[in-house]
């Protein structure tokens, strides 16, 4: 099996604890050698100076290069490009451009009266402002605010024509689910990467809300699998080989970079990458 290029995402933390767990995930992961970080943003853009610091500390300290997310949410255009360009003053150029999610509470995402308006007026103008590499969101299943699957294709479409170099797809269960979507992206015209997110699950309830909300698939044969692990007390077995079988399946129908969403919980996603081929070199020194 080839060894896959791996990336990660973190969120930054809110406290204390959180803190420390982040630097754990990092030092646990950084030496499986990832192509890059990103770090997210909250819901409603509401960690955004959280995320500004962690992606500057990472990029400072741990030797990674980090991608930083960047949304339209509840800011200004100005404000939202002077974000980028704290990012870019801090050595940072990779962005990962997304609409956002609306703040907790709102039935859906309304655009700042001065804001952007879409994605793809984001990424226009990080294109125009500066050297940002900028990736995007992709959705093998259908996003719930899109009205088909092809009108997802043809927005990501956009987004890759409006200057993004690849996209990083939400997270799914089948593989196949993955090589329709990619097929269906080929057919459009799409000759950019896209990268498949892989999530290994460390709570089942907790991803089954997640894949709920966010309008992923859950098959009946996963739901069974881990009601049956739960009561044997398997759950990371289950979701440890579920989650390298999936990656495997990927590799064999020539994925040759996968994307993990880590929930800064890292020994799931590192089990799953040695299982891949993918082994630690030496440990990371001092981080923060």
């Amino acid at each position: 099996m080839t060894r896959p290029e791996i990336s990660f995402e973190f969120f930054p933390p809110r406290n204390i604890e959180g803190t420390f767990r982040l630097w754990d995930t990092v030092q646990t992961l950084s030496p499986l050698r990832p192509r890059f970080v990103s770090v997210t943003y909250g819901a409603g853009g509401t960690t955004r100076e959280l995320t500004r610091e962690v992606v500057a500390t990472l990029h400072k300290h741990s030797g990674l290069k980090v991608a930083a997310h960047l949304t339209c949410v509840d800011a200004t255009r100005d404000e939202t490009l002077a974000i980028a360009e704290q990012f870019r003053a801090a050595g940072v150029t990779d962005i990962v451009a997304l609409r956002g999610d609306p703040p907790k509470g709102d039935a859906g995402f309304t655009a700042h009266p001065d804001g952007f308006a879409s994605s793809v007026e984001l990424i226009t103008a990080l294109r125009e402002s500066g050297d940002f590499n900028i990736r995007v969101g992709a959705y093998p299943d259908i996003h719930p605010e899109a009205a088909s699957a092809q009108a997802d294709i043809d927005w990501l479409k956009r987004k890759l024509d409006a200057g993004a170099s690849e996209a990083l797809t939400q997270f799914f269960f089948e593989a196949e689910t993955f090589f329709r979507f990619r097929d269906a992206c080929v057919k459009a015209g799409i000759d950019k990467p896209i990268i498949p997110g892989i999530f290994p699950i460390e709570n089942w309830k907790g991803a089954r809300r997640f894949a709920e909300g966010c309008g992923t698939k859950i098959p009946g044969w996963v739901i069974e699998a881990f009601e049956t692990a739960e009561k044997d007390g398997r759950q990371d077995l289950l979701a440890t080989a579920m989650c390298t079988e999936l990656c495997s399946e990927l590799i064999d129908g020539g994925v040759e970079q996968l994307h993990f969403y880590t929930l800064n919980r890292p020994e799931l996603t590192r089990d799953v990458c040695e299982a891949l081929g993918v082994t630690a070199t030496a440990p990371l020194g001092a981080v923060a």
